[in-house]
């Protein structure tokens, strides 16, 4: 029987309902350089939780030890504008949570508390936590290993690989080191840190049990495209999804917590379970930590992330596709098409070859190469080997931004506000129009689809009319846009209704 991984995977994008904090977008500094505590390059030694002495690198003690002051308790705190009650919160967390979810049933803002974790990678303030964790709420709380609490502020955040950079205003704070999530095998130790169901600094431990998993979670419009077409609405970035699996317990709050070797290095970013509960059971997944070290320093210095991309649409092969295509191979990714300005066809891969290399790493999946790709920016020349026809070719290529130029991208501030509401808008009708009259409202903007986002996380639904931003009428999409323009750091306030229930008019707001 096929495993429907989307109906089980209950802790990353679902789990946010759980794990919410406060989004506030600070202006980027192209000219910081951002450096990171890495581990040695040499290969990591092997060691067991019983073949090294207590208190040496590689028992689990260690780890615990080494890793446990980085990780942070992430509170939040968020206002929702729900029709019915608890929303779209799962039954477990309802459960867990009890009251602190606004339950009861009834109509209107309903205040709300939720927690995930983070981890210190500098110094002076920067933590990597989830992108689902800093979604959607108003305020944003820190709590240290040692108990000291901080707000923060969001630098930036990915929704295409669910990670996010907040900022708190520390000084010499312990930084976890990076370890290479490449090089770690499968049956290796490892150790989970954060702070599930709101159990601060809690370790467990277990096994990597895969490596490369594309679960289809990130983003609403998954299409294994291979990086081919922007399919995040978010970011105009297409989700990336190279998962470390471990079974280490990893339970609703870890969301954004350690996933570190026995050097206590980190190698991952826990993110999602599968599971039919929503508690952990057995499957555990984590940002690789090549990704989040890529994603983290751009959020960090440009604001947004600096994604390379191939251009080219793709198939992943087994045996039945390569008899089905012809090719000589059935392990690599099969190359369908090209996208316009398409950086691997300038670079000479054809129709029908099949990629088994990126700079002489094999490539057995599409995850693994969005990975391989997705570390790079645009401007970056990588090696590209193709089987064509039986016979292995290398082939340099140039690797360009998602709109073909190899120029770095820099963020529209106002596409980023319009953005992380996470919804479709449109205009309303003359009926709908004409319907609102005879309650005083002349107009408004209707929403049309909820993608994810802000909107979401506050308990709006399809359907709503926002009539006002800030106090002032909005009746139109142009409108709407011009009330947000210039507002990335600002607190912003909507009042609207529903043309069902015209008498109850909804107010909410939100810091971008």
């Amino acid at each position: 029987m096929k495993t429907n991984w989307k109906a089980l995977v209950l802790v990353g994008l679902l789990s946010s309902a759980s794990t919410l904090a406060g989004f506030k977008l600070l202006s980027s500094n192209s000219d910081r350089d951002v450096i990171f505590k890495e581990s040695p390059s040499e290969s990591l030694a092997r060691f067991t939780s019983t073949g090294a002495p207590a208190g040496a690198p590689g028992d689990f003690v260690y780890a615990a030890e080494a890793t446990t002051p980085t990780v942070v308790h992430i509170k939040s705190t968020m206002t929702r504008s729900s029709r019915g009650g608890q929303g779209d919160i799962p039954d477990i967390f309802r459960d867990f949570f009890g009251d602190d979810f606004g339950g009861g049933g009834s109509r209107g803002p309903q205040s709300s508390e939720a927690s995930g974790s983070g981890v210190v990678i500098s110094p002076d303030g920067y933590i990597v936590t989830n992108n689902h964790v800093v979604e959607g709420a108003q305020e944003l709380e820190v709590t240290l290993s040692n108990k000291s609490k901080f707000r923060a502020k969001v630098v930036g955040a990915d929704p295409s690989t669910d990670i996010a950079v907040i900022k708190i205003e520390g000084k010499n704070l312990p930084a976890i080191t990076f370890g290479s999530s490449d090089a770690v095998k499968v049956g290796e130790w490892v150790v989970a840190v954060g702070n599930p169901f709101n159990l601060e600094s809690t370790v467990t431990a277990g096994i990597i049990s895969a490596k490369g998993r594309g679960l289809g979670i990130i983003g609403q419009s998954q299409n294994r495209r291979g990086n081919a077409t922007p399919t995040s609405a978010t970011t105009g970035d297409v989700p990336l999804e190279s998962f470390i699996q471990t079974d280490a317990v990893v339970n609703p709050g870890n969301s954004g917590g350690a996933l570190v070797n026995l050097k206590g290095e980190l190698i991952g970013i826990n993110t999602a379970i599968a599971s039919p509960t929503g508690s952990f059971a057995g499957y555990a997944f984590a940002v690789p930590s090549s990704i989040v070290k890529k994603v983290s320093g751009d959020l960090i210095k440009f604001g947004n992330v600096q994604r390379g991309y191939l251009g080219i649409s793709l198939d992943e092969l087994d045996s039945r596709k390569a008899e089905e295509y012809g090719v000589k191979v059935n392990d690599g990714v099969y190359v369908r098409d090209f996208t316009e300005n398409s950086a691997a066809k300038a670079g000479g891969i054809t129709k029908g070859d099949v990629i088994v290399k990126v700079d002489g790493m094999n490539t057995h999946s599409i995850p693994e190469l969005q990975q391989s790709i997705g570390l790079h920016k645009p401007g970056d020349k990588v090696t590209v080997t193709v089987n064509r026809n039986g016979a292995e070719k290398d082939l340099s290529v140039t690797l360009r931004n998602r709109t073909g130029g190899a120029d770095v991208l820099k963020r529209d501030e106002s596409a980023v506000v319009m953005s992380v509401l996470g919804a479709q808008f449109g205009n309303i009708s003359d009926q709908e129009k004409q319907r609102l009259t005879r309650y005083k409202v002349e107009g408004g903007v209707k929403v049309l689809s909820i993608d994810g986002g802000k909107l979401a996380r506050t308990g709006v639904e399809e359907g709503f009319i926002i009539t006002k931003v800030n106090g002032k009428p909005v009746k139109s999409v142009k409108e709407l846009e011009a009330s947000l323009a210039g507002k990335s750091d600002s607190m912003v306030q909507f009042e609207g209704l529903y043309i069902d229930a015209p008498y109850d008019v909804y107010s909410f707001g939100f810091r971008f």
